[in-house]
């Protein structure tokens, strides 16, 4: 057998691209690669942002917020083709699950571990600088309200609807299933409204801004990168409610369900965690 027969013979089914890339490692895809540089490059805008803020601006405000803009869609197409053609197409094509569910569930923790890192790195900076004199000289703005009250509890409602439905999934009630997601969907989609809207009255009414000195930077970096994580959230939850609508969970299969609530709840954690070092704890002494 030639071993352009082998490679055939051993790779009937090319997951989760096309075409492997670089040829001889398997199931290889551009999409992580796309992926990761879109969320690079989301970063990159918000250095540029920040860099042509004040009066001496380095760049203009065009690019930095052009390179973001391409950056989040990059990212977005990224995550849509990975999921798309490692997941859903290889459903229609096999009709059972590809890869192993216990496998998934710990490529997920593996991920949160990253991002536990990733929270923890700018925690770090907030508690270094909370402790210096530079800290004690800033002037820190009143940030606690009932919006901010509001909005953590929509997201720990969204938490609590995800649950059951997941819950009812496994209980076969695809109905329950759909309108809990559809719910908690929303709810996600409130809570980065509530936000935005946030950002809008510091920076307009208040001029509380990223650039506003030591407390302001560790605030929007904070909030901004978990108002980034919800987002990415609410896209995944997007995909299992329209993968639920097709019929493409039951009570045995529904490991995707599982994996994107991990990273839900964990996202709510973190964010319960912000607010009270945040938005409590900012003004204390």
């Amino acid at each position: 057998m030639s071993t352009s027969d082998e490679h055939e013979g051993g790779h009937e089914h090319h997951l989760p691209a096309t075409e492997d890339w670089p040829h001889g490692f398997g199931e290889a895809s551009w999409w992580p690669f796309i992926t990761a540089v879109g969320g690079s490059g989301i970063y990159v805008g918000a250095a540029l942002l920040v860099l042509s803020m004040g009066e001496s601006a380095l760049v203009s405000t065009t690019i930095g917020a052009g390179v973001t803009v391409g950056s989040i869609g990059l990212f977005l197409a990224g995550i849509y083709g990975w999921l798309y053609h490692a997941f859903v197409s290889d459903f229609w094509e096999r009709g059972t699950d590809h890869h192993s569910g216990r496998t998934l569930k710990f490529a997920m923790l593996l991920f949160l571990g990253s991002e536990v890192a990733t929270f923890g790195a700018g925690f770090v900076y907030y508690f270094f600088v909370r402790g210096t004199d530079v800290w004690l000289a800033a002037d820190i703005p009143e940030v606690w309200g009932s919006l901010v009250l509001v909005n953590t509890i929509i997201l720990i409602i969204s938490s609590v609807t995800l649950h059951f439905s997941h819950v009812a999934l496994r209980n076969g009630n695809r109905s329950g299933f759909l309108k809990l997601m559809a719910v908690t969907l929303l709810l996600g989609i409130v809570f980065i409204g509530g936000q935005v809207y946030e950002y809008y009255e510091f920076i307009v009414h208040k001029g509380f801004t990223i650039t506003g000195g030591i407390y302001g930077s560790a605030f929007y970096g904070l909030t901004g990168l978990h108002g980034l994580h919800v987002t990415m959230g609410a896209v995944l939850l997007g995909i299992v409610f329209l993968r639920g609508y097709y019929g493409q969970y039951s009570a045995e299969r529904h490991t995707s369900v599982s994996t994107a609530s991990m990273y839900w709840h964990f996202v709510d954690v973190v964010w319960v965690f912000l607010v009270v070092v945040l938005y409590v704890g900012a003004n204390l002494v």
